[in-house]
């Protein structure tokens, strides 16, 4: 096959139909701008549950004078009490699942409070009024059911909280976005095929006294088919390197410059690198939908 001749031939295609060429680019470049995106809060979503899957803990807050659950009747919680959930944690059931734990009085965490909230609250708060908490860092975050379920209901046991709850609805919220902006590149997608296969079938017919005459003097099908083939891969790819282009710019721009500085609970961010190892997806996923959409056109041109 002459290489020079096809690609020759698919340029000219391009050519003759700038206008729709043209759309299928714009068609790629926002449809796969989409598919970045998602593929990129998938990773900012993971990233943040790792971080904070290792950092987040699951503490057990003992009764006070003030509590008000059913378990705490007898009020604060007592040394035999506290000794009993001592000893749960020490057991075989559930040491193995505990990385380490710390265990906090009331004058710590009223010392943390009064560091928090500044000396103006001295007179507010009494080391009374705040529970006796064990802090648990687990080996595997997922088993802290496992420590919820075992003390839940324990005379002397206030609350037992996983602080990887309270961040449980913005990894529902990123996640409902990250299905938003994939189902919108599937539309954008399905448009692009259309468009890509539209564009060939009009170049074919532009073009269909030189494929007749090819056809006469025994030109193979694949000869025949590959030049508009190429047209829809050039078309997609640059549709393709617009979207990688714009995935980078709102990572270095979005993410770095803007997000990074402005939002401190989140401490993990994805990254340029990041980026750039979606591009070549993109650039897959946007050349292979050109490939199969254009070959199918042109075939179907072709038996008619």
């Amino acid at each position: 096959m002459r290489v020079g001749l096809v690609l020759s031939e698919a340029l000219t295609g391009l050519r003759r139909n700038a206008s729709m060429v043209i759309s299928v680019v714009l068609v790629t470049f926002v449809s796969l701008t989409f598919v970045g995106a998602a593929i990129l809060m998938q990773m900012q979503i993971g990233q943040m549950k790792d971080y904070w899957a290792d950092r987040a803990q699951v503490a057990i807050y003992m009764c006070t004078a003030i509590s008000q659950a059913p378990t705490c009747t007898d009020g604060v919680a007592t040394d035999e009490q506290l000794a009993e959930v001592q000893a749960k944690l020490d057991g075989p059931a559930i040491s193995p699942l505990i990385r380490d734990m710390r265990f906090e009085d009331r004058d710590q965490a009223y010392a943390n409070v009064i560091e928090l909230l500044g000396a103006d609250y001295a007179g507010v708060i009494t080391p009374e009024q705040l529970n006796e908490t064990y802090w648990i860092n687990l080996v595997d975050q997922s088993q802290s059911n496992v420590i919820v379920e075992a003390f839940t209901g324990q005379q002397g046991v206030e609350e037992v909280k996983d602080q990887l709850q309270y961040l449980e609805p913005l990894f529902s919220a990123l996640t409902v976005a990250t299905y938003i902006a994939v189902g919108i590149a599937a539309l954008m997608l399905v448009a692009a095929v259309l468009l890509i296969a539209t564009t060939i079938r009009l170049s074919a017919y532009a073009r269909r006294r030189e494929l007749g005459i090819m056809r006469l003097v025994g030109a193979s099908n694949r000869f025949i088919q590959t030049p508009f083939i190429l047209e829809g891969v050039f078309a997609a790819l640059l549709g393709s390197l617009l979207a990688g282009a714009a995935i980078i710019a709102g990572v270095h721009f979005g993410v770095d410059q803007y997000l990074r500085q402005r939002v401190d609970f989140v401490t993990t961010w994805v990254s340029v690198a990041d980026a750039w190892v979606v591009v070549p997806i993109l650039i897959v996923i946007g050349a292979l939908l050109a490939a199969l959409s254009a070959g199918f056109a042109i075939r179907r041109w072709l038996r008619a």
